[in-house]
C-alpha cells in the first residue's frame, strides 16, 4: 500500500466513524447484561501481559520491532484505563479506578510511549564528510583521546601522557563536533558517527583537492586492510566473517539496501559502547558497485 492510499484509507475510515458514533450515541441502552464478562477481562489482561513481556525481549535484543510493540502496550493500558473508569463510575470501586487510571495505567502508558519515540530516533545520524572531520582525523591528540575513551581527564592524562589542560580543551572540541560526550559521573564517551563520503563536486572549491587527496589515502588504507584481512584471514576463528554477491538492483532498490544496512549498523554500533569481557573491536564494511564488465 502507498503512502497515498494509506492516506485515503485513514482519512475515509474518520470519515466514515464520525456518523457511526453518533448513531451508536442515540441507540445504544446505558445499561446492558453480558456473558462471558470474565473471559473478556482476563482475555485482555493476557494480552497486555502478552504485550509487556514482548517488548521486554525485544527490547533487550535492541530491535526497533518493539517500537510498534511499545506503541500497542500504551493503547492497551488506555483502553484499560478508560473501561475501569467508565464501568465502574456507578459502583462502589469508581475511585480506586479512577487512582490505578491516574497512578499507573495512564503514567505507564506516556513512558512507553517516550520509549518508543525514543527507540525511533535512537540511530545514527547521516552526515557528510567535512574539512573538520579530516582535521579531527589528522590530529595525533584527537586520536589517542578518541582511542583511550570512555575515561576522566585524569585517567586519560595517564594513559596519554597528554597535560591535563591540552586533555579537557581537545574534549571540549571534540564534543562541540559530536564526536564525545561527558556523563553525569565525569566520564567522556566517544560518540559513534555515521559519515557519508561526499560527491567532490559538492565540496567548496577550496577544499575539494584537500577532499580528493584524503579519499585517496583512504581508500589506499582499504585496501592494504583488505589485503591483511585476506592474507590472515586462518587467524580470525569466528571473528572472521565474510559474505559477497551480485544482484540486479534498480537505484532505488540499492537505496533502500543501503539504508537498512545503515540502520543494523547503527543497531549493532550502539549495542556496546564500552569495552568488556568478551567484546572486541570488529572491522565492518560495505561496498556495492557494478562490476566490470566481462570480456
Amino acid at each position: 500500500m502507498t503512502r497515498r492510499m494509506l492516506l485515503v484509507f485513514l482519512g475515509a475510515a474518520a470519515v466514515c466513524l464520525a456518523p457511526w458514533i453518533v448513531y451508536l450515541a442515540h441507540t445504544l441502552p446505558d445499561r446492558y447484561d453480558t456473558g462471558r464478562w470474565r473471559t473478556a477481562w482476563v482475555g485482555f489482561d493476557i494480552a497486555l501481559l502478552c504485550c509487556f513481556a514482548g517488548a521486554a525481549w525485544l527490547g533487550l535484543r535492541r530491535r526497533r520491532a518493539a517500537v510498534p510493540l511499545l506503541a500497542a502496550t500504551a493503547a492497551l493500558l488506555c483502553c484499560d484505563a478508560w473501561f475501569d473508569v467508565v464501568l465502574d463510575w456507578t459502583s462502589s470501586d469508581r475511585w480506586t479506578s479512577v487512582a490505578l487510571a491516574a497512578g499507573a495505567e495512564v503514567p505507564t502508558a506516556v513512558l512507553l510511549l517516550l520509549a518508543a519515540r525514543r527507540l525511533l530516533a535512537d540511530r545514527l545520524p547521516d552526515r557528510p564528510l567535512t574539512v573538520r572531520d579530516i582535521e579531527i582525523y589528522h590530529d595525533p591528540s584527537a586520536r589517542r583521546i578518541l582511542a583511550a575513551l570512555p575515561s576522566t581527564v585524569d585517567n586519560l592524562a595517564g594513559e596519554t601522557g597528554l597535560p591535563a589542560s591540552e586533555i579537557a580543551t581537545t574534549l571540549r572540541v571534540l564534543a562541540a563536533d559530536g564526536y564525545a560526550r561527558e556523563g553525569r559521573d565525569g566520564r567522556w564517551s566517544a560518540l559513534p558517527q555515521s559519515v557519508l563520503e561526499p560527491r567532490l563536486e559538492e565540496i567548496a572549491e577550496p577544499h575539494r583537492t584537500r577532499m580528493a587527496q584524503y579519499l585517496d589515502a583512504k581508500y589506499e588504507r582499504e585496501l592494504k586492510l583488505l589485503a591483511w584481512a585476506a592474507e590472515h584471514r586462518g587467524e580470525f576463528g569466528p571473528w572472521g566473517k565474510a559474505s559477497r554477491a551480485a544482484a540486479r538492483l534498480t537505484e532505488a532498490d540499492l537505496r533502500a539496501f543501503e539504508a537498512e544496512y545503515r540502520e543494523l549498523l547503527a543497531q549493532y554500533c550502539q549495542l556496546r559502547r564500552h569495552p568488556a569481557p568478551g567484546v572486541r573491536e570488529v572491522a565492518v564494511r560495505f561496498y556495492a558497485f557494478p562490476p566490470p564488465a566481462l570480456d
